[in-house]
């Protein structure tokens, strides 16, 4: 997808430092419920020198916070008929998340939605695209990730995809060790807890994962317990409806390893999709069908967007507040 010209590549933007908790409830709050106010301004939110002040951060990190809430899904750009472009507005998922059932991000759902958007196509965090689903190395070192990031970027250059860009060795670097950042908790010291050692709530998903010799690290592909099949079938309904608008079928194994798709994103076996592929008959009430009676394991649909992805996940997190409440 990196060749594709219908996905604008960032790289930066981050000013070093990765999501943090609490910036995605903060920045959401800046915005709901003002944004339909026609005097409100959501363009200076992030930009003037109140910011500082009301967001009880430095400079560089009201920036972060700004590109992180764009990237994840929760803020965005405006674009729809009648909206000012330069404006900031939420987005379904934020109010959802923030706005009701999820707001310190408790629930592995939301997470998973988080990672989802940095890392199923590319954008606002394009080296988390890239590494996901074009980096082929189980097992990686920093200079490796920056090495071959470094030769992508020379081949989109020469194909003309990054003719006016800027992007240097040293932003690749600061790409890629923020990117680290995002998945692999720091070393806790004998004074730090385990709270403080999780620098990004993605830590969480444990996805990356140091390796003991060397400074390298390693992808964790396989079963993720925590992965909701509502999260896996959001996924998959904004892969498919996308990226290939017109296929009636999928097979697992397309569905496993092709670039941005849930089994490439969410790092996943298989026999995993293969599981979860067959549960999607009954979420989605025959919206989305397995089949393996031929011999070929696949899904069929011949409109995605019938299973209704995003009452699924409303019904998910309903469910999580009514048990938080309880």
């Amino acid at each position: 997808m990196l060749d594709d010209e219908r996905f604008k590549l960032q790289f930066a933007g981050h000013e070093t430092f990765p999501l943090r908790y609490g910036w995605l409830k903060k920045s959401f709050d800046a915005i709901f419920p003002d944004e339909e106010r026609e005097e409100f301004d959501s363009r200076s939110i992030f930009t003037t020198d109140d910011a500082i002040a009301n967001f009880g951060v430095g400079k560089n990190m009201v920036a972060s916070m700004r590109h992180w809430s764009l990237a994840s899904g929760i803020l965005r750009n405006g674009g729809a008929e009648g909206e000012d472009p330069a404006r900031l507005y939420t987005t379904e998922l934020g109010r959802l998340i923030l706005g009701e059932a999820d707001p310190y991000l408790e629930h592995p759902a939301s997470l998973w939605l988080i990672h989802w958007h940095f890392a199923s196509m590319p954008g606002r965090a394009t080296t988390w695209y890239w590494a996901f689903n074009e980096f082929h190395e189980p097992t990686f070192s920093r200079e490796l990730l920056r090495t071959r990031l470094l030769r992508r970027c020379e081949e989109l250059r020469e194909a003309g995809r990054l003719r006016e860009s800027r992007i240097t060795e040293t932003t690749l670097r600061r790409d890629v060790e923020c990117f680290i950042r995002t998945y692999v908790a720091r070393l806790s010291t004998s004074r730090a807890s385990h709270e403080e050692s999780l620098e990004c709530p993605l830590a969480e998903l444990f996805l990356i994962q140091p390796v003991e010799v060397g400074g390298a690290f390693q992808f964790r592909r396989g079963p993720k317990p925590t992965l909701p099949d509502e999260v896996f079938l959001f996924g998959l309904v904004q892969f498919w409806t996308t990226l290939f608008p017109k296929r009636g079928e999928f097979s697992v194994e397309t569905l496993t390893h092709e670039p941005g798709s849930p089994g490439r994103v969410f790092l996943l076996d298989e026999e995993t999709v293969a599981d979860r592929l067959a549960r999607l008959t009954d979420l989605t009430k025959g919206a989305i069908r397995w089949d393996e009676s031929t011999g070929l394991r696949q899904v069929y649909s011949p409109d995605p967007k019938a299973a209704k992805p995003f009452k699924h996940l409303k019904r998910l997190f309903t469910s999580h507040s009514g048990a938080r409440a309880a």
